[in-house]
């Protein structure tokens, strides 16, 4: 008998789909307001996803998605390190 395992999913702030967790980076908004990009997935605060695509990011960063999800501003910082992730990881 084979078990299938459960699949963990997530739903994108930009685009509203849900993916599987692995597709997707989270970001963070720590107690202290701190907002960051959270590659581990365990960082702890308040959290929200976007999936690994330039373009998730650059409607995100337009729509304002992510700071509505964490209710906090979020640095342009943020929206760099995130697609300086999804370069990195598509050349892999």
């Amino acid at each position: 008998m084979t078990s299938k395992k459960k699949i963990p999913l997530r739903k994108c702030a930009s685009t509203g789909e849900m993916r599987p967790k692995k597709d997707m980076i989270r970001i963070v908004r720590t107690k202290e307001g701190e907002v960051s990009v959270d590659l581990t997935g365990k960082k702890s605060g308040r959290g929200t996803y976007v999936s690994k695509t330039e373009a998730a990011v650059e409607t995100a960063k337009s729509n304002g998605s992510i700071e509505s999800q964490l209710g906090s501003s979020v640095p342009d910082e943020v929206y760099d390190e995130l697609l300086h992730a999804i370069r990195r990881e598509a050349l892999k």
